[in-house]
């Protein structure tokens, strides 16, 4: 995945994350309440170093149930002290012991029963607490960064877990659209590679243009919390309230068959944007995929910093699903990924 423009200028700043998983930590933010009764047993769970995969094999062979018995709302990273939700079913409603969960690293905070397994998706958002170190960097400026986050939110690019370890879905994607054969399972996932980097390069123009957050004629916009879209619109001064408000989001195309539902000076980038990668966008029209709209923008809640010693910022918010803390610290600048080497770093201003 190549570097994309940050939606509020230039870096402002340097710094590492994830020295160690105590420096990032996620908490999950719970869709439902548990019913209380049925045949799944609801865990919070708390792991250190430990992926939400390996996670659910350890709690399947606990119970001594299939694999597929585990369920769990979203995946967490290794490199971090995570707090998620898993259902296993056990119908006779009897449970091993929890406290042989510790030994497997798997702390459980609560426990009860509930009527159904835990889908994808049954969650209302990630809570986070970050640490950065060797912050380099003005505090005024990085402060004055994270108000304008704060207020304005953050360009929902997809990012990197979309594209591979090593970023090569995308060129794996078009390899299978010319004909080489893929897994099943791999399929799905080149898919999703190949529109999300079709739907990067529509909001990296947008983000260029500058009114990724504001919309343009002919927007078609989306509610926040939801994915009911209306529109195209005409700009009014309703719309731009509810925008700088952060009520609605301006969208971009999740590329398929038929019609782009933009209009105007939004279809036109859009389809100037979307314009070297016919290829990618054969291959998605002819694996039958629709045209659907994703928000421009996500909403960061609860945005809070303070600095705990010299040269450390702990920052502290909230996403909703789908979208990953490290798309703000790309925003604030070049956050190196300690347990990796890795970087997320925008591209400077013009």
């Amino acid at each position: 995945m190549s570097a994309l423009p940050g939606g509020h200028g230039g870096p402002v700043l340097q710094a590492a994350f994830r020295s160690q998983p105590e420096d990032f930590i996620v908490e999950e933010l719970p869709g439902f309440e548990a019913s209380g009764q049925g045949e799944h047993l609801l865990l919070t769970i708390e792991k250190r170093g430990m992926n939400t995969v390996h996670a659910a094999r350890c709690l399947a062979r606990w119970a001594g149930v299939p694999e597929h018995a585990v369920g769990y709302a979203g995946l967490k990273d290794r490199h971090a002290v995570t707090r998620q939700r898993f259902t296993v079913h056990l119908p006779r409603r009897v449970a091993p012991d929890l406290a042989a969960l510790d030994a497997l690293g798997l702390r459980v905070l609560d426990s009860a029963w509930h009527q159904r397994k835990l889908p994808r998706g049954a969650l209302r958002g990630n809570r986070f607490h970050l640490r950065l170190r060797g912050v380099q960097g003005e505090s005024a400026a990085i402060e004055a960064r994270l108000q304008a986050i704060a207020a304005l939110g953050l360009p929902n690019y997809f990012g990197e877990q979309r594209f591979g370890r090593e970023g090569d879905n995308v060129e794996s994607a078009r390899r299978m659209f010319a004909g080489a054969r893929v897994h099943r399972d791999k399929r799905s996932i080149y898919l999703s590679a190949a529109r999300s980097e079709l739907f990067n390069a529509v909001l990296a123009a947008r983000v260029q243009a500058g009114d990724w957050a504001s919309g343009r004629e002919g927007e078609v916009w989306m509610l926040d919390g939801s994915q009911s879209v209306f529109g195209p619109e005409p700009p009014t001064p309703e719309l731009a309230a509810r925008a700088a408000r952060l009520d609605i989001h301006p969208t971009g195309p999740m590329w398929g068959l038929g019609e782009l539902r933009s209009a105007g000076a939004c279809r036109e980038l859009e389809l100037a944007a979307v314009e070297p990668f016919a290829d990618l966008r054969a291959g998605l029209e002819a694996a039958g995929l629709k045209q659907e709209r994703r928000a421009l923008r996500v909403r960061v809640s609860g945005l809070e910093w303070h600095w705990p010693a010299p040269g450390e910022l702990a920052l502290a918010f909230g996403l909703p699903p789908g979208a990953y803390a490290t798309g703000l610290l790309a925003e604030l600048g070049e956050a190196r990924d300690a347990s990796r080497g890795g970087t997320c770093a925008p591209e400077p201003a013009e």
